[in-house]
């Protein structure tokens, strides 16, 4: 995918499956993943590695355990490594993710809702 030019709105055309980021670009140890959104997910936790999240379209809540942070269209928040947080969204949401590779979207946490990693669109 390098030397590329990605297409973000093209790339979100070809899938429709929710909370399951999908890889389009890599940037040294990093990954850029799509994903859209709907209603809840689970409370989790990267020990590792901060998490980027940004709204390409629709609004999403990433609840903190102290906090809410409200994120519209053309926004983003960095949760830090180790912050336990559910994100959230009423109406499908779509979102760009960069985190490092090999993070699983689930944390520490195993269960219907973990994604396999490395799936390229």
């Amino acid at each position: 995918m390098k030397n590329k030019k990605v297409n973000i709105n093209n790339k979100f055309r070809n899938f429709t499956d929710l909370w399951s980021p999908k890889v389009i670009a890599e940037m040294n140890n990093y990954q850029f993943k799509l994903a859209k959104v709907k209603g809840s997910f689970i409370w989790h936790s990267h020990d590792e590695t901060d998490e980027v999240f940004i709204v390409m379209d629709g609004t999403l809540d990433i609840h903190l355990r102290d906090k809410k942070i409200h994120l519209q269209k053309g926004e983003m928040y960095v949760v830090p490594q180790g912050v336990e947080h559910k994100p959230e969204a009423e109406k499908e949401c779509k979102i760009m993710l960069i985190e490092q590779k090999g993070t699983v979207n689930t944390g520490d946490l195993s269960n219907n809702l973990t994604s396999p990693n490395d799936i390229y669109i």
